[in-house]
């Protein structure tokens, strides 16, 4: 991991807290260069909610979106869908992809978040055990075990917000999460 420079180090735990002053008054370093960046990376993320991830919200429209520099350029979305199904890839420092409605003007039906974002505190990389003490009411879905070799956990509202984690059952780690379910296009 490269080093990065003491104001670069500085200037990264002011922004997140987690520097103190001395007794001169000048602000001083209090975490070593990896807890920094590692503290600062998850200050980065964005929270995820039952509406949307960050700036992208449901039923916000696609233009509106990629105008203000949240979503990539509009292609085909999934092949079952028929012809006229339509996605955009998220920008940066999110990753994923959202579904789009049908009609004019298109909208966002669906979000798949893969890396950048969480929701209270659980990620991509995340445990079951995570998702159970974040989301006590989530349901797990074991019958897509061999189809998709993925667990689908289901937030209710009630419990949370509409949505869904996908736990890969080889790694038991969340890989997915999606708003208000999990795209698949398998």
């Amino acid at each position: 991991m490269p080093r990065l420079p003491a104001f670069a180090v500085l200037l990264t735990c002011a922004a997140i807290g987690l520097c103190a002053a001395s007794a001169t008054g000048s602000a001083q370093h209090s975490c070593h260069a990896a807890s920094c960046e590692v503290a600062s990376a998850a200050a980065a993320a964005a929270t995820i909610t039952s509406t949307g991830v960050g700036g992208v919200k449901l039923g916000r429209t696609y233009t509106s979106l990629r105008k203000a520099g949240q979503l990539g350029k509009i292609g085909p979305g999934c092949e079952l869908g028929g012809p006229t199904t339509r996605s955009a890839p998220l920008r940066a420092p999110l990753r994923g992809s959202v579904s789009l409605s049908f009609g004019s003007p298109r909208r966002v039906a669906v979000i798949g978040i893969t890396a950048g974002a969480t929701a209270r505190g659980v990620g991509i990389g995340s445990t079951s055990a995570a998702i159970r003490r974040a989301f006590p009411r989530a349901v797990f879905d074991h019958a897509t075990d061999e189809v998709f070799g993925m667990t689908f956990v289901r937030v209710p509202k009630g419990g949370g917000g509409r949505l869904a984690f996908g736990v890969d059952t080889t790694t038991k780690q969340v890989t997915v999460i999606g708003i208000p379910v999990i795209p698949t296009c398998e």
